[in-house]
């Protein structure tokens, strides 16, 4: 079961950073990211971020995943 609806989508704040890909420096990017957590029953929940227009040769390179325990829902810390 898939569930984000607790989850806001998380603007990135501008950044710069160099693409270790080919070397080019992206500077003011800004980017959507999208957070799911899938629940399992027999494993701890996972959350996973990644963003929201990346594509499909880029994506399997740029998400971050955390296990029940690692996160909290956004609310619990305002």
């Amino acid at each position: 079961m898939v569930s984000d609806s607790h989850l806001p989508d998380v603007d990135a704040a501008d950044a710069e950073h160099d693409d270790p890909a080919d070397g080019s420096e992206i500077t003011g990017v800004t980017r959507t990211y999208v957070a799911r957590v899938e629940t399992y029953e027999d494993s701890p929940d996972q959350c996973t971020i990644f963003p929201r227009d990346a594509g499909a040769d880029e994506l399997p390179t740029t998400w971050l995943s955390a296990e029940a325990g690692s996160f909290v829902a956004l609310d619990e810390m305002r």
